[in-house]
C-alpha cells in the first residue's frame, strides 16, 4: 500500500513538470468523451490501460467478475452494469465496444471445473446467474475455448440492451471481442466469418 500511497502524492509534481501533460488532464476537467467502452474481468491481472494504450479520458470501463453482461429483461432491476452501458450509449455515445476475457480467468475456470464456492455466496450465485452451463470442465485449451465462448455471448446479450441495440441498427457503434492472453500479452479478436479468436 505505501508504494500507491508515495505514487499518489507525487502524481501532481509528475503532471505539473510536463506541460503537455498539464493540458491534457486541464482539458479532462471540461468533460469526457471516451472512445469505447471496454468491458472486462475484475482481475487485477487484466488492465485496460496496459493492453490498449489508452490515456485517461479514452476508454469508459465496466469490470465485473468474469466481464459478464446480465441478460437485459423489461423492467430488470437498476444496476450498475446496465446503468454503465446505458450512459456509454446514451450520454457518451462511445462508438465501440470491447467485451475483453482473459487467459486463467479465474470465474470462467471456476464455473468449467464446478468448484465449490459455497465459502463465497455472492460470488457462487453470480456466476450461477452470469455464466454458461455449458462449459468445458477442464483446465488449459478447454477453458481458453470457454472463456472465448464467454465473451461472444456478452456479445449477444449486449445486443439486447435497448440503448446498445438501436446504435447497432443506425450503424452508431461496433461490438468488438477481445481474448488477452496474460503469460503473453497476446490479444486475438473474435472474427465473425470465421467463429474464430484470430491475432489483432
Amino acid at each position: 500500500m505505501e508504494t500507491f500511497i508515495q505514487h499518489a502524492r507525487g502524481l501532481t509534481a509528475r503532471i505539473a513538470a510536463q506541460r503537455e501533460e498539464q493540458e491534457s488532464y486541464g482539458r479532462l476537467a471540461a468533460g469526457q468523451s471516451p472512445l469505447a467502452l471496454f468491458i472486462t474481468c475484475s482481475d487485477s491481472r487484466v488492465v485496460p490501460s496496459l493492453i490498449t494504450g489508452a490515456r485517461p479520458g479514452e476508454l469508459f470501463e465496466l469490470r465485473t467478475a468474469g466481464n459478464a453482461v446480465p441478460v437485459y429483461q423489461e423492467g430488470m432491476a437498476a444496476s450498475s452494469e446496465a446503468a454503465t452501458i446505458e450512459y456509454a450509449m446514451r450520454v457518451l455515445r462511445v462508438a465501440d465496444v470491447i467485451v475483453c476475457g482473459h487467459s486463467h480467468c479465474g470465474a470462467v475456470g471456476a464455473r468449467a471445473r464446478g468448484e465449490d464456492l459455497t465459502g463465497a455466496p455472492s460470488v457462487r450465485d453470480w456466476l450461477t446467474l452470469q455464466l454458461s452451463d455449458e462449459l468445458p470442465g477442464d483446465d488449459g485449451p478447454a477453458v481458453t475455448t470457454a472463456v472465448q465462448r464467454h465473451v461472444c455471448q456478452q456479445l449477444v446479450r449486449l445486443g439486447g440492451y435497448p440503448c446498445v441495440r438501436e446504435r447497432l441498427d443506425a450503424g452508431e457503434v461496433r461490438l468488438h471481442g477481445w481474448f488477452y492472453e496474460v503469460h503473453t500479452g497476446s490479444v486475438s479478436v473474435h472474427q465473425p466469418a470465421a467463429d474464430a479468436f484470430l491475432p489483432l
